[in-house]
């Protein structure tokens, strides 16, 4: 890297000057781990080539490129969301004859063109200089080299930029639970990388649990590093919202200096370094303050993007949704590129870096517990003028959302919050929402799913009984975490058996067809008759966890189902007595939701501005 070149903490002497150059991303050649595919950091196109994280080493005639998911450098979203308008590339090699080095673009179509290009003889640095200015729908610049005549070192190849703008105080937030090792070693990938280490002014890491961060070696080697910037926080259990909030509150309080960058970041991802710089370094440049996050690659299959990026149907209480229908979902990005922009909604906080501009002007998240406390958040920010852009290129690995099962505690809080997040940031129609959980609670208890059922109901309850009821927020929700799991203990199904538990000589059902979306409905109706009517097929069956569908699992009166974790299996069996029970308790819940909505609506619009204060959360964290 050139010695003027700094990070976008200006973590250089030269950082107070007016003038400076400012990191934007490295070129790098493989990944921080064996695991991880080297495809996705670069691509060898002809002869020999020996490829490490910072080196390239080419034999005579050599060709690679770095148009990969890492490797490129995605100018769309830089020419819409920053105020750069050109870019300088140096690159260091070492060779006895010539290296072509290009700078290569594409559009939205996928059409490749040309946009500098250097031939280098022997020793030195070549350095191309990039316009950003033709990429406002899609797009991305990468580099492509060739050793023309002999054996070639490519290295230390960076992406700056000259700024005025001023230096910014970077922090990264990590909260955990009892995932001792998984969070200590989530803290020591920032440290292996000195880089990025050295970019972070203050790390956050809020341990809420019984099994302590701070007595794993990998954390200790951690904290060797940071030193005084490590800041290890001790809290009761506030779930994610409480863990996350309390970095928020800490980065940005009123005697911190600024401006400050808040990195967000889930204890259990497995960090690429890399990530954390372009975060930031994008962060420096906006036009305006604004969120900016990683998207999610599964670990068990590193090569796959979860999504491009994510938008809401409030109407609906869904999250997650696809941003456009041109993006990129459950695809590998090895073998596919994104070359379109794709516009956020919100990111989800696996990685998300807020500006503390933001908590000045909308407050801190509120106190949810869990699930959709980053959903709220962002879309607070994005109707106060802040958006999110969901940065490609920039990315983490988490465990892969299709391995976690659905039928747990936090069906409530996602229940609840989904409402709370509905009423605040768009509104509900009653009538139209009764239709919306009738229709979720029925598939539960359709599918013998009776604790699931009562878990969604008591979401509902809890949303209509507002902010300070029982299962409220007024204690960061560890009241209604204690009794929802104790309630759930009550329903047989909800507990996780070993396969063991599986009779002998069992036959596994396979689901056949899908109803069509417009006639759901009706085969809920029928289902349910049939239930009631004790029609459905006698006998105990398996069905593997990706049959196992309302729809199908109804067709059985008893059935053993696959765990999502593929470590056990669930037991479900007809109960015509719970089954009348709950629609019954249905049935009076949702004709109080039309008539108490409205009011309830009111209740938490009026509570937000208090919960998301200073003064509200410390008073939770015991300060």
């Amino acid at each position: 890297m050139d010695a003027t070149t700094v990070t976008a903490a200006g973590a250089d002497a030269g950082a107070d000057s007016a003038d400076r150059d400012l990191l934007l991303q490295r070129t790098l050649f493989s990944g921080p781990r064996k695991w991880v595919n080297d495809d996705l950091y670069s691509r060898v196109s002809r002869g020999v080539v020996r490829r490490t994280r910072t080196e390239l080493r080419l034999e005579p005639g050599a060709v690679v490129d770095t148009n990969t998911y890492f490797g490129r450098f995605e100018a769309s979203y830089w020419q819409r969301w920053t105020d750069l308008t050109e870019l300088t590339v140096r690159v260091s090699i070492e060779s006895t004859g010539r290296v072509d080095v290009l700078a290569r673009a594409s559009d939205i179509g996928s059409h490749v063109r040309t946009v500098d290009m250097v031939h280098h003889d022997g020793d030195g640095m070549a350095v191309l200089r990039v316009p950003l200015d033709t990429f406002t729908d899609g797009g991305a610049m990468w580099l492509e080299f060739h050793a023309v005549d002999a054996q070639s070192t490519v290295s230390d190849v960076a992406w700056s930029t000259t700024t005025t703008r001023p230096v910014r105080r970077a922090a990264v937030a990590i909260c955990t639970f009892n995932r001792a090792d998984d969070c200590a070693a989530t803290v020591d990938s920032l440290a292996s990388d000195p880089l990025v280490a050295d970019l972070i002014d203050d790390l956050y890491v809020t341990d809420q649990g019984t099994d302590l961060v701070e007595t794993r070696d990998a954390f200790a080697h951690a904290a060797q590093e940071f030193g005084d910037r490590l800041h290890y926080l001790r809290q009761p259990n506030l779930g994610g919202a409480g863990g996350f909030s309390r970095g928020m509150f800490e980065a940005t309080a009123p005697e911190a200096p600024g401006p400050v960058d808040v990195l967000l970041m889930d204890d259990d991802v497995r960090v690429e370094p890399e990530t954390v710089l372009r975060l930031f370094a994008f962060a420096a440049v906006t036009r305006e303050p604004m969120l900016v996050g990683a998207q999610m690659m599964y670990l068990f299959n590193p090569d796959y993007l979860l999504v491009s990026a994510e938008r809401t149907a409030l109407a609906e209480l869904k999250g997650g949704l696809d941003a456009d229908e041109f993006a990129l979902r459950d695809e590998s990005v090895v073998e596919n590129l994104q070359e379109r922009r794709i516009d956020a909604e919100y990111n989800a906080w696996w990685s998300c870096l807020i500006p503390g501009e933001a908590v000045e002007k909308v407050g801190l998240p509120m106190p949810y517990f869990f699930q959709w406390d980053d959903i709220e958040y962002g879309l607070r920010c994005r109707q106060a003028g802040m958006p999110t852009c969901t940065l490609q290129g920039a990315a983490v690995w988490h465990a892969d959302f299709y391995w976690k099962d659905g039928d747990d505690f936090g069906q409530f809080f996602s229940q609840r919050n989904s409402l709370v997040t509905a009423s605040i940031r768009q509104g509900i129609d009653p009538k139209d929402m009764a239709k919306n959980l009738a229709r979720t609670v029925l598939r539960a208890i359709v599918a013998m799913q009776y604790g699931l059922a009562a878990t969604r109901l008591r979401g509902i309850e809890a949303f209509l009984d507002g902010p300070d009821g029982a299962f409220g927020v007024g204690d960061g929700g560890q009241r209604a975490l204690a009794a929802i799991r104790e309630e759930r203990a009550g329903y047989p199904e909800t507990a996780k058996l070993g396969v063991e538990a599986l009779p002998a000589g069992i036959t596994v059902e396979r689901k056949v067809g899908i109803p069509r979306e417009d006639r759901e409905d009706q085969v809920l109706a029928k289902r349910l008759l049939v239930q009631k009517l004790g029609r459905q097929r006698r006998g105990v069956v398996a069905i593997p966890y990706e049959d196992a569908a309302w729809w199908h699992v109804a067709l059985f009166d008893e059935v053993y189902v696959t765990d999502a974790s593929q470590t056990g299996v669930h037991h479900r069996k007809v109960d015509p007595a719970r089954a009348s029970e709950l629609q019954k308790r249905l049935a009076s819940l949702l004709a109080r939701f039309v008539r108490e909505t409205p009011a309830a609506q009111e209740r938490w619009r009026r509570a937000q501005a208090e919960l998301t204060t200073r003064e509200n959360w410390a008073r939770l964290y015991g300060l």
